[in-house]
């Protein structure tokens, strides 16, 4: 789960992490009251769940009142777009005004979870700001890394390297090694997957302050954090994920034209890579689990089927926990009654296969059935390219 700038911020002043004073504010008057309550300069800055705020006209500088006025206009209420909020955009309904600060230098720093040493890691470099993905494909080197032991914790030695390698000063060393202590404390006990400050500010007193906060949260852990979870909006999320979550389904949206309905991750993402090597583009990722229900199909399949984009649908089926005649009353029961323009083509393989094949057979319903993989996969990539 992802939440705002300003609802990280909040956790950050919980856990003593430094952030610069700042107000979050719906409506214009708000806003510029919170820019007259701060001072000037202030900087007046989206809120949506997307970085790239900066380049895509998001975060601006007042540096005065009028200026204030017309920035806050100009953001609130725009339609954000950049390469994470895709050409769709985002509508930005709510602003942070925070106060401007002096800043010496920009750097990077983020805490996440490296899964193939499955520990805690943190990554820095001194050259922080709205180019770190240029900086990590250009110069690799310039970003550092430092594993922390989730029995042993941070130590001192972490804080120390990193600092020494990001080139601070013996006071930066000190104020920097405090944020780190208290971002990692936060991170652990609110069971983050990622928290990320970009920029990392030093100002020209030698404070160490998160210019910005990136947060997601382990949504396995969310029952643990009621008031975190609250924080959850749904109006930056994609309509069909917040309608699948609700059928305990996992479900994320592509941008190809091939529906995709597996059980079981590992097999939906072989399937995808299949569609794929054979000249198709996956619609979605859709896991309806391992111990499915003919409800859960049939929700699985209206919420492929909400999707405009797609062209053809496959069904892929492999029958372990899950019986397959199950799977196939969903997709009858899915389809009964609904106007579908689009080809449906079907493998189902494993537990009670031979009585899910005739339950789709009898049906009378224009399925396309195959028994090989392969085949199926080259029949629905030609189905969506209309031949």
């Amino acid at each position: 789960m992802k939440i705002h700038e300003y609802q990280a911020k909040a956790l950050f002043r919980s856990f003593r992490v430094p952030v610069p004073n700042g107000e979050m504010a719906e409506t214009a008057p708000q806003a510029l009251s919170a820019a007259d309550k701060l001072g000037y300069p202030c900087v007046v800055k989206a809120q949506v769940h997307a970085g790239g705020r900066g380049k895509a006209g998001g975060i601006k500088v007042a540096r005065d009142r009028s200026e204030a006025e017309k920035h806050i206009g100009e953001i609130l209420g725009m339609t954000l777009v950049n390469r994470q909020t895709g050409p769709q955009g985002k509508r930005v309904s709510k602003l942070l005004i925070e106060q401007g600060l002096a800043i010496s230098r920009e750097l990077y720093l983020a805490i996440l979870i490296d899964r193939e040493k499955e520990m805690p890691v943190i990554i820095a470099s001194a050259q922080g700001g709205m180019d770190i993905e240029e900086v990590a494909q250009e110069t690799p080197q310039a970003i550092v890394r430092e594993h922390v032991h989730p029995v042993t914790g941070l130590a001192d030695c972490h804080a120390r390297n990193l600092a020494f390698k990001l080139g601070l000063s013996k006071v930066q060393q000190k104020n920097f090694s405090q944020l780190l202590f208290n971002l990692y404390e936060l991170f652990m006990k609110t069971d983050m997957s990622l928290v990320e400050i970009n920029p990392l500010i030093i100002t020209d007193d030698d404070r160490v302050l998160a210019l910005d906060a990136k947060v997601n949260f382990d949504d396995n852990a969310l029952f643990r954090h009621p008031d975190i979870a609250a924080w959850r909006d749904v109006s930056e999320e994609e309509p069909l994920e917040v309608e699948a979550s609700k059928h305990e389904l996992n479900y994320i949206r592509l941008d190809g034209n091939i529906g995709c309905m597996v059980n079981g991750a590992g097999l939906a993402m072989a399937t995808m890579d299949i569609i794929k090597y054979y000249g198709g583009e996956p619609a979605n990722f859709l896991d309806v689990g391992g111990g499915t229900s003919v409800e859960r199909v049939k929700e699985a399949f209206r919420i492929i089927l909400a999707d405009p984009k797609v062209k053809a649908v496959l069904v892929n089926i492999f029958g372990g926990i899950v019986r397959t005649d199950l799977v196939a009353n969903g997709i009858v029961h899915a389809v009964q009654g609904m106007n579908i323009g689009i080809p449906i083509v079907i493998r189902l393989v494993g537990t009670n296969e031979e009585e899910g094949m005739r339950i789709l057979r009898e049906s009378q319903l224009n399925f396309i059935t195959e028994g090989e993989l392969a085949d199926a996969v080259r029949r629905v990539v030609e189905l969506a390219k209309g031949k």
